[in-house]
């Protein structure tokens, strides 16, 4: 009986010492990775503007195909004054798409709006009578726009079921729908293509005028974040824990790349990748930034934060900028991902980040809107407002998403 008691004394000995070497091999995994300024990072990069002349001025999430959710020469400095305030009286949880002299919103209870962007005036709204989180996507005159199921929006099952449909930017007639699983993807369109993803964890590339489908892309979680696209490429996030990175014309797979392990549950991504410098920056759930070779999927530099990164980072000026469920508002380098400087913002963020002229703009979960200095963080102007979307830009007029508003803007220095 002794001799059994030891046996199992010594086997518990050994169990504690593998608990222990596995928990330091977890740990050592999961540290930050401090990057290279030399290794897969390219400062050559020629990135595309719109020309003042393009009736579309902001087309999609995060303004350009790469989602690098900046513009400049714009006119725009703080502080502003509102012109005019449209009530949606639902929420507004993902900015609006600015074309053809209109704001086209899609508010949670599932409507899309056109906005006349001069007052403020509805010119057309479409009730789809789904729930919405998503921004609509402008491209010859048609208006992408994606749904997730009827409500209630936080339903579960398999049978659940969503939609994307092409509207007209006249009168918002259907030209066509195509359906999926639930989406909350921002639509990308490339080369006569959209590229959307669903909650049952497939990507789609569709023909843009006809909804007709070229090919579908399966991961093993569910795809909430947007799609984004370079070098013949799409890029996007799962709930799997991987990143992906797609031909875009075939579908096939390039790379796939992973959070880190760590101590805990692996990070998910929800947040949409965008992509500059030749690499890939994306949020995660455990509380990173990451940094990934676009042509390689090399995990090149990672960064905590105390707390889950929903947002979608904007990447301007080498630097990559980005908010955190910590309350924090990070600057970090596009090289090496060190820290660059941080803002205390005082409560959570969620949304993404906008850079306008210089200046970064994004909201909190305390309902309050930021504007700093994108350079060195210095607050410059802040409103109460916004919860989730933040800003886009046009010629200038900033356009700021509320709660449940949305508001046009004029810096006070102009008439």
């Amino acid at each position: 009986m002794k001799r059994a008691l030891l046996v199992v004394a010594a086997l518990v000995v050994l169990g504690a010492g593998a608990a222990a070497v596995f928990a330091y091999i977890r740990w050592q995994e999961g540290q930050d990775v401090h990057g290279s300024a030399t290794v897969e990072f390219s400062t050559n990069e020629v990135v595309p503007r719109s020309s003042p002349r393009n009736p579309v001025r902001w087309p999609t999430f995060g303004f350009d195909v790469a989602r690098r959710h900046w513009d400049e020469g714009l006119g725009l400095e703080p502080p502003f004054r509102a012109v005019w305030t449209f009530k949606a009286k639902k929420l507004i949880e993902f900015p609006p798409a600015l074309g053809y002299r209109r704001l086209f919103v899609q508010t949670n209870d599932g409507r899309v709006l056109s906005v006349d962007r001069r007052f403020g005036k509805v010119d057309w709204t479409k009730a789809f009578h789904r729930c919405s989180a998503a921004s609509p996507t402008l491209s010859d005159y048609t208006v992408y726009a994606v749904f997730m199921n009827s409500p209630p929006c936080n339903a579960s099952g398999d049978s659940l079921d969503g939609a994307l449909v092409a509207l007209r930017v006249r009168d918002g007639k259907e030209r066509w729908r195509f359906s999926l699983g639930p989406s909350e993807t921002s639509p990308l369109v490339v080369d006569g293509r959209v590229y959307v993803g669903d909650w049952r964890g497939n990507v789609y590339a569709l023909d843009q005028h006809t909804g007709k489908l070229l090919w579908t892309y399966e991961t093993g979680g569910a795809v909430k974040g947007a799609v984004a696209y370079a070098g013949g490429n799409v890029f996007f996030g799962s709930y799997d824990h991987h990143l992906y990175c797609v031909n875009a014309q075939t579908g096939k797979l390039v790379w796939k790349a992973a959070a880190q392990e760590r101590l805990g549950p692996q990070g998910t991504f929800y947040s949409t990748p965008a992509v500059s410098y030749g690499r890939v920056y994306i949020g995660s759930t455990d509380g990173k930034v990451y940094s990934y070779g676009a042509a390689s999927g090399k995990l090149r530099w990672s960064h905590s934060t105390g707390n889950y990164v929903y947002a979608s980072p904007a990447v301007w000026r080498k630097l990559v900028l980005i908010g955190s469920h910590d309350q924090h508002f990070y600057a970090l380098d596009a090289a090496t991902g060190d820290e660059v400087w941080s803002f205390d913002a005082g409560a959570k963020i969620s949304g993404s980040a906008t850079v306008l002229d210089g200046v970064v703009y994004f909201s909190t979960l305390g309902q309050r809107t930021f504007a700093l200095d994108a350079k060195t963080g210095r607050k410059l102007w802040t409103y109460n407002d916004g919860k989730y979307a933040g800003v886009i830009g046009g010629r200038e007029r900033l356009y700021l998403t509320g709660y449940t508003r949305l508001y046009a803007m004029l810096p006070k220095k102009l008439p």
